[in-house]
C-alpha cells in the first residue's frame, strides 16, 4: 500500500508568515487601488481590506487567524509610537512653551466634553471615565503616515505629530490610572489597586529608558554607520515590544518612552538620524489592515447615536483648547482650526487600550467596547481623509507626481 505522508494534510495549518505575507500583499494592493482609483489616502485602503477580510466581509480572518496577527499589530503600533516620541523635542517645547498649554488643554476639554456626553447618555461614570481616557489620543499612525504620503511640511504638520505625541502620553497615563478605579469595580483588594498601576506606569518608563540607553551606547561602538543604526533601532524595538508583553507592561508608554529619551538623551548626536519608517512601511500596512479585521460594522450598530456623540463632544473639546491658544503659539485661527481637524482620527491605539481592560476583565471590557469600537471605525475611514484635508488646506503637502 503506497503511503502519501509526505503530502501536506489539509485543510493546511496556520502559519503566521504565510498570514503576514497576504496581510501585506492585499494590504499594498488595496492601498494602490484606492489611492489610484479614489485619489483617497492608501491608509484608508488597508482599512477597508481588513474591513472585507475580517467578520464584517469574508471573514477570513477570524478571531483565531487575529490572534496570531496581534504580534504584528503591536510591532506596527509600537514602531509608530517609537517614531512618534523621537518627534517630540524638548528644545521646541521650551521655546514654544503654548504648545505644551496647547496640548493639556485639548486633552482635558476633550476628556471633559467626552466624559460629560457619555454621562448624559446615562452611561455609567467608570466606563464613560475609560471611554475618555482612551478618547483622547489621536491616531499618531494616521497622522503620521498621510503626512508622509502627502510629504508634507510645516506648521499644521510638526504642531499636529507634537500634539498627537502629548496627548497620547496623557491617554496613557489617564487610563493606567483609572485601572484602581476598575479594580474596585470588581472587588479587587487594595493590594492590586494601588501596586497595578504603578508597575505599569513605572515598569514601562524604566523599560523604555533601558532600551534607550542600550541603543545610545550600541550606537556610539557600531560608529556612524547609518545601515547598522537601522538594524540597531529596529532590533531594540522588537526587543521592548517583546519585553513588555512578556512582562506585562504597557507596549505603548514603553515604546513612546523610548522614542522620546533616544532624541532627547542624544546629547553627543552618536544616533544618525536614520528613518526606519520605511523599512517599517510593511508593519504599518499590516498594522491597518488587522486593525481594519478587529473592527465590525456591527459595531457601530451597537453603538449606535452614542458613538456619534462621543466623536462630537471629543472633537468640540479638541477645538476649543486648540483655538484657545493657537494665537499664543503664533499660528491663526485659521490654521488652528485645520490643526484641530488634523486632531480627529482614532485608531491602532484606541483598539490597544480597550483590549488591555478586555484581558483584565471580559467583561468589562466588552461593555467598553459598545462605545470605543463604534467611535474607532467611524473615525479610521473618515480620519485619514480629515488630515488629507487638514495638510492640502494648509498648503503643506507637497503631492507625489
Amino acid at each position: 500500500m503506497m503511503s502519501f505522508e509526505f503530502l501536506p494534510q489539509f485543510p493546511l495549518p496556520a502559519n503566521p508568515l504565510a498570514l503576514f505575507g497576504v496581510l501585506l500583499l492585499a494590504g499594498a494592493l488595496g492601498g494602490e487601488l484606492t489611492r489610484r482609483v479614489l485619489n483617497l489616502p492608501r491608509i484608508t485602503g488597508y482599512v477597508l481590506i481588513g474591513l472585507t477580510l475580517g467578520a464584517s466581509g469574508l471573514d477570513v480572518l477570524d478571531s483565531r487567524m487575529l490572534g496570531y496577527a496581534r504580534i504584528f499589530f503591536d510591532v506596527g503600533l509600537g514602531l509608530v509610537l517609537f517614531e512618534l516620541g523621537r518627534r517630540l523635542d524638548f528644545t521646541w517645547l521650551k521655546r514654544d512653551r503654548w504648545l505644551l498649554v496647547m496640548a493639556t488643554a485639548e486633552s482635558l476639554l476633550s476628556f471633559g466634553c467626552m466624559f460629560g456626553a457619555l454621562l448624559w447618555f446615562h452611561i455609567a461614570p467608570l466606563y464613560a471615565a475609560v471611554a475618555a481616557a482612551i478618547g483622547i489620543s489621536s491616531s499618531p499612525a494616521i497622522v503620521m503616515l498621510v503626512a508622509r504620503e502627502l510629504r508634507a511640511e510645516g506648521q499644521v504638520t510638526e504642531r499636529a505629530l507634537n500634539l498627537v505625541a502629548i496627548n497620547s502620553v496623557v491617554a496613557f497615563v489617564l487610563m493606567t490610572m483609572l485601572l484602581s478605579w476598575i479594580h474596585r469595580e470588581y472587588h479587587a483588594g487594595w493590594f492590586v489597586m494601588v501596586l497595578h498601576p504603578v508597575y505599569i506606569l513605572v515598569g514601562s518608563l524604566f523599560a523604555g529608558f533601558l532600551a534607550s540607553v542600550l541603543a545610545l551606547g550600541l550606537a556610539r561602538w557600531l560608529g556612524k554607520k547609518a545601515e547598522l543604526h537601522i538594524a540597531l533601532l529596529l532590533a531594540v524595538v522588537l526587543l521592548l515590544v517583546g519585553a513588555a508583553e512578556a512582562l506585562k507592561l504597557s507596549v505603548l508608554i514603553a515604546l513612546l518612552t523610548f522614542g522620546v529619551l533616544v532624541k532627547n538623551l542624544d546629547d553627543d548626536h552618536v544616533l544618525m538620524p536614520v528613518d526606519i519608517g520605511r523599512l517599517g512601511q510593511m508593519f504599518f500596512i499590516v498594522l491597518f489592515v488587522t486593525t481594519g479585521a478587529m473592527l465590525q460594522i456591527t459595531d457601530v450598530v451597537a453603538g449606535g447615536a452614542v458613538a456619534v456623540i462621543y466623536i462630537a463632544a471629543r472633537f468640540v473639546g479638541k477645538s476649543i483648547g486648540v483655538l484657545s491658544f493657537a494665537h499664543l503659539s503664533g499660528i491663526r485661527a485659521g490654521i488652528g482650526g485645520l490643526l484641530s481637524i488634523a486632531l480627529l482620527p482614532m485608531s491602532g491605539i484606541a483598539l490597544a487600550m480597550t483590549h488591555s481592560a478586555s484581558s483584565l476583565y471580559p467583561a468589562f471590557g466588552a461593555k467598553l467596547a459598545t462605545i470605543v469600537l463604534a467611535a474607532a471605525l467611524i473615525l479610521e475611514l473618515i480620519g485619514p481623509l480629515a488630515v488629507q484635508f487638514a495638510l492640502r488646506h494648509a498648503g503643506e503637502a507637497r503631492e507625489e507626481a
